[in-house]
């Protein structure tokens, strides 16, 4: 994974559920790739078709709240959503994210300071960059960080434990 990168922004509010994530009548489809279409679309129908590989997803507090369907982050990695930079985020769906391999990195003022089709700058473990201002952020823990490289858990687990897929 590169440890610098920059994508065009879509923002987001405060707690963004899993419903509006994925809305229930969707999880029943038979892949996340038929899913994918319908990502967002109790408040915004046309914008999964409006996401490109390696858009940036910012939001405020407490993202990915609500239910806990691991569906909600496999739809982000299907649209390639490249990260989510969020005020705070539902311990749930933090994990659900780090195991299907979806970089989040949590800002407390960046939301407050971008707009829609901006673009952000993210230099892992280091800083994020918008409008020529900068925002610190936290570094993320190692093992944490392996498991997104490596694509998820169940790839980083099969990576360290030799076997070959």
């Amino acid at each position: 994974m590169q440890r610098s990168f920059e994508g065009k922004i879509w923002r987001f509010g405060d707690d963004i559920d899993t419903d509006i994530i994925i809305p229930t009548q969707y999880v029943a489809l038979p892949t996340v790739e038929e899913m994918k279409q319908y990502t967002f679309e109790p408040l915004r129908p046309e914008l999964a078709a409006l996401i490109q590989p390696g858009d940036i997803i910012v939001a405020g507090k407490n993202f990915g709240c609500g239910s806990s369907r691991e569906q909600a982050p496999e739809v982000l990695c299907a649209l390639k959503i490249r990260c989510i930079i969020a005020k705070s985020f539902a311990r749930i769906f933090f994990r659900n994210a780090i195991n299907n391999g979806l970089l989040l990195i949590e800002s407390p003022d960046l939301q407050d300071h971008c707009e829609e089709g901006d673009t952000v700058k993210v230099e892992i473990n280091s800083k994020l960059v918008c409008n020529g201002k900068e925002y610190a952020i936290p570094a993320m823990p190692d093992n944490l960080f392996t498991i997104i490289e490596d694509g998820g858990l169940v790839r980083s687990m099969k990576k360290r434990n030799h076997v070959i897929e």
